[in-house]
Formats: C-alpha cells, structure tokens, sequence
C-alpha cells in the first residue's frame, strides 16, 4: 500500500460551486512537480493517484549524473467540463487560491483538458509569474534557465509545438521497444488510439512515421476507423484545441463509428490517450491488441490489467510509458538539452529504450508485469533519492 500523500487540499470556487483539488504526494528539495487537469467528474481519489504516479515517474528517470535532479510528485484537478464557458474563470480562480502553494512548492503545466497556452494565461492573470516558478531557486542560473525554457517551447516542428510532441514520441518509442523484443515488424502493425490531444495526437504521428498503421482514432464525437490506415497528417491538421477531428477531412474510406469502437479494433497496440478508468473489467474482454501502452493516466483499471495478463496482453505503464513530457521540462530548464528539437527527440528516445527495455527486463527476470517491475525500480530508488536530496 502507498503511503498517505503529504498534502491533500480541497476547493470550492465561490462563484459556481465547481470543487478543486491539490495532492502533494511528497517534496524533494522542498519542491514537487506535476500538472493540472480539468474534466468533468475529476475527483480527489484520481488526483491522489496521479499524484503517487508523478512521484514514481520522476524516480525512474534519476540520473545521479544529470543537471536534472528529481522533484517530488503532485496534481491538481478541477471538476469541469473543459468546454463550458465558464471554464477559464474557474482555472484563473482555483491558481489565485493555489497561489501560495505554485509560488512555493508546486510546479504544474498543462495536463488533460487543459494547454500549456492556457495555463500560462491563467497563471498570470492568477498574479504568478509562472507555473513552475517554485522550482527556480534550485536553478544555479534562472534567467539563462528560463530563456532556454522559453525558446523551447517556441520550436516547432511539421507544425507541432516541441511542447507537444516530446511526450507522445516518449509513448511511441515504448510501443517500439516491446515491438523490437518482441522481434515484430513494425510494417504491418495496426493501431488504435483514443485521444487525438497533445499526447495522443503525437503519439500517432510518431508510430505513423515509424512504418505502423494507424487503423482507428477516438475523440468525444467517436471512433474513425480505416483498415487500410488513416491519414494521420490530415487528422492532426483537422483537431480543434480539444482533439476533436473536423469530419469534412475524413476521405472516402475513412468510416465513423461508435465511441467506444477503438477498444475492440483490428489492432495489435492500442493507445489509450484520453481519459483515465478508460478500460475496466467489463471492457477488457473486448479487447484483441497484444500491447496496450497507457499514454493517458491510469486508463487501465487494476482488475482490468489482471484479467488483460492472463490473456498474454502486455500493459505497457503509464508512469513509464508518458513520462517524457515532464522529464523534458527539466531536462531543457536544468540544462542537460538545449532549446533544440534534434537534441530533445535524441534524449526522449535514449533515454526511453533504456527505462522500458529495462522494466521489460525486470518483468521477464521476476515474473511480473511491467507495472509492478517499473513499482519495483521506484521502490529502489526512492530510498538513494530521500537520502541525496531529502524527502518529505
């Protein structure tokens, strides 16, 4: 059993009754990291669990030779549709209330429902200089730091901010390196994907450029299905801020069908890149993938996955599998890469070959899941990280 978070806040915004949540799992260095997400239904439970989930991702990328030194983990979540009107007055007015805890020891960034665009306009209308400004003093030159940061986020690349693409090129490589063990061509291999944002999005572009077809992609209006493989490029182009595809970009052979219609495609990898409690019991049998690698948080539900492993179907973590998107924030403001999308997709995919082929490597050796192998690598490495750094 995980130990009890360090901090669990409750809000409720005065001015619509829509509840907010903050969990501090555990600070190193006085300082925890981990973003802020709004959907409707969003609870404390799932924030605590995404919370416990930062925590491990940061572990498993310590690197006792880098500049980036690992953080704490937390979350925050509001209990909102993202699309309603009055969803941006709720964020600016949750961040005005969370403002001590931004300045002081939370540093967040976009997560589901929300951009990094928008966050940052929120965070300054909130009177913060930035949503990650807690973690500057650790910095040993913020201006230089903060200037790199800045100018990467100004990279595009084909069109897609670095942003965006450097967590969904994390979930691909991952989805590359259980392929490769598996010795299966790439060629050939069909996808499913539900979620076209920022991570499921990239995540599709880059398995499409790697020679896998994407044959079915979900969002809030369904499933679009091709068994020949859909134009990836075309539905990138086509997404609205939320992931929703225009369908006058679909061509002839694409064909719609029901939401949930991803789950029981024709597909060896499916890509769970939405929401979380995607998959539960009750849905798992409908499921045909050999792989499923989770670039949403906990989409896979425990009695899911158990049921999943019987079957021979590999879950592939999510605390291993998305976590470049905050392992390169730090990388590029602590100053191990640079403001360079070469030098930011070299690192993502060293860096990703070496943490899942060894969780596989655990899995196999100890008889487990790649979960409870990846929980195992935490486990370790937490006590080398309390002791270097401090723990709270």
């Amino acid at each position: 059993m995980s130990p009890a978070p360090l901090l669990t806040i409750g809000w409720t915004d005065h001015v619509t009754g829509r509840r907010g949540h903050l969990v501090v799992d555990r600070l190193v260095r006085g300082v925890a990291s981990g973003g802020l997400r709004m959907r409707e239904g969003c609870t404390a439970e799932e924030v605590a669990g995404l919370a416990r989930g930062m925590t491990m991702k940061e572990a498993l990328h310590y690197d006792p030779t880098a500049r980036y030194v690992p953080l704490g983990g937390a979350k925050g979540g509001i209990d909102c549709d993202p699309r309603s009107p009055e969803a941006y007055g709720v964020l600016v007015r949750y961040l005005r209330a969370m403002r001590p805890y931004v300045e002081r020891f939370w540093t967040t960034g976009e997560d589901l429902g929300l951009t990094q665009d928008l966050v940052d306009r929120a965070v300054a209308e909130a009177g913060l200089v930035s949503s990650v400004q807690a973690v500057y003093p650790l910095l040993e030159d913020e201006a230089e730091a903060r200037k790199r940061l800045a100018d990467a986020f100004a990279v595009e690349v084909d069109g897609i901010g670095l942003d965006e693409l450097v967590g969904g090129l994390g979930v691909a490589e991952s989805v590359l390196v259980a392929l490769d063990r598996a010795g299966r061509p790439y060629a050939g291999t069909r996808v499913s994907v539900q979620g076209l944002g920022t991570m499921g999005g990239a995540t599709a572009r880059f398995l499409a450029r790697a020679g896998l077809r994407v044959v079915a992609v979900a969002d809030v209006r369904g499933t679009v299905t091709n068994p020949d493989g859909l134009d990836v490029e075309a539905l990138l182009a086509a997404r609205d801020a939320h992931g929703t595809v225009d369908r006058s970009a679909l061509r002839p052979g694409d064909r719609e069908e029901p939401g949930d219609a991803w789950l029981s495609a024709d597909a060896e990898v499916l890509v769970p890149a939405a929401v979380s409690y995607a998959i539960g019991p009750a849905d798992q049998d409908r499921i045909t993938a050999r792989w499923i690698a989770e670039a949403a948080n906990m989409p896979v539900l425990p009695e899911a996955e158990r049921a999943l492993a019987a079957r021979g179907v590999t879950v592939l973590p999510d605390v291993v599998v998305n976590s470049c998107t905050n392992a390169w924030w730090w990388w590029t403001l602590f100053g191990d890469i640079g403001a360079d999308a070469d030098q930011a997709f070299d690192r993502v995919r060293r860096s990703m070959r070496a943490l899942v082929g060894g969780v596989l490597d655990r899995a196999e050796a100890d008889g487990v899941t790649p979960r409870a192998a990846a929980h195992a690598l935490v486990d370790e490495r937490l006590p080398v990280i309390a002791e270097r750094y401090g723990w709270y």
